[in-house]
């Protein structure tokens, strides 16, 4: 379409009808940052009409702020070097017949933005069917200029903007879930290197035993699983320290002190421990964990 062609012109470029745009979300209190909307579109006339009909929105206390891109290549560039666009206004037919096109599906799989909301604009609906736009491309909504009243966009664009803000409010969760996952993965690396690590079932039958425990003990670890704590220690435990111990875990969830054991070799160890039931949302207790440290005999 050329540059310089009227908002109002016979050929399809943007109309925007005066119609009740009232902005029924009012900012409140400190001013929040805005709300990054790309336009994208050669026509120098869809940008500036564009902007003046969405100039007084704000949407939950966050006025607009808008970029503007003539080609798709000016585009790329923008969403490569701007964090945070929340939606992107992207004409098909600029410099190539399906510029926007290739445009939206490269925000989505060179860029892997799965969080920009890409809104179709066409001035020639003809020369693009809009269901197997739809249908291809990874786009929330396709229009045909001519039918983009001031409302129609205005809601079109407050849609969007509720669904990025959706999107991403929960990949920051998935984000910090997962930066937390890491920093417990971290945790237990370096506890395993140090600590001598033991999980056990229900039933107090072994599941799990790091290398650390294994070498102290001098039992492979083939040999501990399925088995019970007897397997550590060939002898019975001293009844106080068993019948405490029990009745910490059944109270507490919890249990603290020190085992003596010894390993294969019959040499003596001193073990101070923290063993911790693990309970399901039923209550139940589904795995013991213990963890020891290694002390000297006194």
């Amino acid at each position: 379409m050329p540059a310089n062609a009227s908002p109002a012109a016979d050929d399809g470029d943007l109309i925007l009808l005066e119609d009740d745009a009232s902005d029924p979300f009012a900012p409140s209190g400190q001013e929040l940052a805005p709300w990054h909307i790309l336009i994208v579109d050669d026509d120098v006339d869809v940008h500036v009409v564009t902007k003046f009909a969405l100039s007084n929105t704000n949407f939950h206390g966050r006025r607009l702020s808008f970029l503007h891109a003539y080609s798709a290549k000016e585009a790329m560039a923008i969403l490569r070097d701007t964090p945070h666009i929340a939606m992107v206004l992207l004409d098909v037919i600029m410099e190539t017949p399906d510029a926007g096109l290739r445009l939206a599906r490269a925000i989505r799989e060179e860029l892997h933005n799965d969080l920009v909301r890409i809104v179709l604009r066409t001035g020639q609906p003809g020369q693009a069917l809009e269901h197997s736009i739809i249908v291809d491309y990874d786009i929330n909504d396709f229009w045909c200029k001519a039918d983009l009243t001031t409302r129609k966009l205005f809601t079109t664009v407050i849609s969007s903007l509720r669904a990025y803000a959706t999107l991403a409010a929960a990949a920051a969760e998935r984000d910090a879930l997962a930066a937390e996952l890491t920093r417990s993965q971290q945790l237990k690396s370096l506890v395993e290197q140090h600590a001598l690590v033991l999980t056990a079932d229900a039933q107090g039958r072994i599941t799990d035993a790091n290398d650390v425990l294994c070498s102290t003990i001098g039992v492979a670890r083939e040999a501990l699983l399925g088995n019970d704590l007897h397997a550590l220690h060939s002898g019975a435990y001293p009844e106080p320290l068993a019948t405490t111990l029990a009745a910490a875990l059944r109270r507490d969830g919890s249990w603290a002190g020190d085992i003596h054991t010894v390993n294969t070799k019959g040499q003596p160890l001193l073990l101070r421990c923290a063993v911790m039931s693990l309970k399901n949302a039923e209550g139940a207790i589904y795995q013991y964990l213990a963890v020891a440290n290694l002390q000297q005999p006194g």
